[in-house]
């Protein structure tokens, strides 16, 4: 089954429709992240903070604020099923907006790349889960943040490429 723009559309609103959902309930959990009387962010967690940070973070935590973050940890994989799906089928409308090859070559390997995203995703929650329970060690930090820049550069790339592309009305040479 070959799937046209209608369809394509279909499935990016379900999946607009389940990613703000559980960005509304990810979005409310925040507000209980305090470790020391100051609030983290999974933003953080994911990107600026230092290994150090990170392990004090997550071994410091208080049972509360410990079982929200694993709570959010777990929307999260929900999340991620209207994310990554959502920017494929965003790169399949933009693909079929255009009259270039090439361009729409690599919208579609933008969009198969995002099972790499969310593998990516994966991972990455699954080391903070991991974290949760018995701390960092080694070099899977390094590793963690590899597969955090992987996700975040396949997913914006995805997102900012079939954009501008996929809002169009009509169909472009690019």
């Amino acid at each position: 089954m070959i799937f046209r723009y209608k369809e394509w559309k279909q499935l990016f609103l379900l999946c607009l429709g389940l990613f703000a959902g559980t960005a509304f309930c990810m979005k409310w959990m925040e507000e209980d992240f305090i470790y020391n009387g100051s609030t983290f962010t999974i933003i953080g967690l994911e990107i600026s903070y230092p290994k150090v940070k990170v392990q004090e973070i997550l071994s410091g935590l208080d049972y509360r604020v410990r079982t929200i973050l694993s709570y959010h940890l777990y929307f999260d994989f929900a999340f991620m099923a209207g994310v990554y799906p959502g920017i494929a089928a965003l790169c399949m409308m933009a693909r079929d907006k255009v009259k270039n090859m090439g361009v729409g070559k690599l919208l579609l390997v933008l969009a198969c790349l995002q099972v790499v995203a969310l593998g990516c995703d994966i991972a990455e929650n699954s080391y903070l889960l991991t974290w949760l329970n018995k701390p960092v060690n080694g070099n899977e930090f390094q590793f963690y943040h590899i597969i955090v820049f992987i996700k975040w550069a396949i997913a914006l790339a995805g997102a900012l490429f079939a954009i501008p592309l996929a809002i169009r009305r009509r169909k472009i040479i690019v």
